[in-house]
């Protein structure tokens, strides 16, 4: 069965609420935040909880480094923003041309290894990490969160952190597709715009995704309206998904949409959907996978039982077909390998190389 929806839990531990909608048939996956864990000891007691609903239930969490880190506890690395790991291939005078670019993909698969290393040492199993955004200087939303300006050094650097990632064994998730560095607005809080050209973004900020399709794992598209290529925003464009993504990109992986619970997440035509009726239109534009976040706090996640009890109703009422080729992306961004405990991580040379490595 494609199960579409990845959830959030309100506390640092299960209630019998959460269980029942993480063991409903439809919900692939849980988004851990900040509040759901204050110690390692915990959050590893958390995510033993949520595996033992569903071994195939898929954990993930918004961490990249720099100010998009959920957890900094217990000896767990600060890690750098982006943008550091950019100055490093940019601000190296002394070294020879080129050596300062290998130094600095070299930091990107360190900082790509301690990143998963540490959160699989926990039990999660997906970071929605790399930011593949390009720094225009317009958008505060990304800003040091990106790695550069030039979608050349993104792509490498972004390679670089993946396969720091899959060497600890975790999968990876690119964002925010086509791109979120051009628009000023955040989509928290409002619908950004870009109005370039679908060539002008192709040629850019849409680049990375193109030279990494082999590689990538998962892609999230943005809530950016790009009313020159379509008039719905990325996450709800058919366009921008199946045609541009995965007919002229050749991406071949999984699609998540960003959170639906984002102000601009669910304007669409001019109208503001139900969250169903948004999960609708991103399933049906090719998301695999929607996201509907901070709802658990909200009336004790009534609108997450809506969602559910919506997308049921949707499905018996032939409105929606489940996907199986999206089921199977699903299940490849589960880790294939046991993860190495936290002592025992602590204590390994390669982990320990790669902290030396970090800027």
């Amino acid at each position: 069965m494609h199960a579409p929806f990845i959830i959030d839990i309100a506390g640092t531990r299960l209630t019998e609420a959460d269980r029942a909608r993480l063991a409903h048939p439809l919900v692939g996956g849980v988004i851990l935040f900040s509040r759901n864990a204050h110690s390692r000891a915990q959050l590893t007691r958390l995510c033993a909880q949520i595996k033992r609903v569903r071994r195939d239930l898929l954990i993930a969490v918004d961490h990249e480094g720099g100010r998009v880190q959920r957890f900094r506890f217990d000896g767990m690395t600060h890690l750098p923003a982006m943008r550091e790991l950019g100055r490093l291939w940019r601000q190296a005078p002394e070294l020879r041309p080129g050596e300062a670019a290998l130094a600095a993909c070299n930091a990107a698969a360190a900082a790509g290894y301690v990143l998963a290393a540490e959160l699989r040492a926990c039990g999660v199993d997906l970071s929605f990490a790399p930011v593949l955004d390009l720094d225009h200087g317009r958008s505060e939303v990304i800003g040091d969160r990106a790695f550069d300006a030039d979608a050349r050094v993104v792509t490498l650097l972004a390679q670089s952190l993946m396969h720091g990632m899959r060497q600890a064994g975790m999968a990876h998730c690119g964002k925010h597709f086509p791109g979120h560095g051009w628009a000023e607005a955040d989509s928290h809080v409002d619908l950004p715009v870009d109005d370039r050209p679908l060539e002008a973004i192709l040629a850019d900020d849409a680049a990375p995704y193109g030279w990494l399709s082999a590689s990538l794992a998962a892609v999230m598209p943005a809530h950016v309206l790009y009313p020159q290529v379509d008039t719905r925003p990325a996450g709800f464009s058919a366009v921008w998904l199946r045609d541009v993504l995965r007919q002229r990109l050749g991406f071949t992986g999984a699609v998540f949409s960003d959170d639906l619970s984002m102000a601009g997440a669910r304007v669409l035509d001019g109208r503001t959907l139900s969250y169903t009726e948004a999960a609708l239109a991103a399933l049906h534009a090719g998301c695999d996978m929607v996201l509907l976040c901070n709802q658990s706090l909200v009336d004790g996640g009534a609108a997450i039982d809506e969602l559910i009890e919506g997308l049921a109703r949707a499905y018996y009422e032939g409105r929606w077909t489940p996907d199986d080729t999206s089921e199977v992306r699903r299940r490849a961004l589960l880790p294939s390998a046991a993860a190495q405990p936290w002592d025992a991580l602590m204590a390994d040379a390669r982990y320990q190389r790669a902290l030396e490595l970090l800027p």
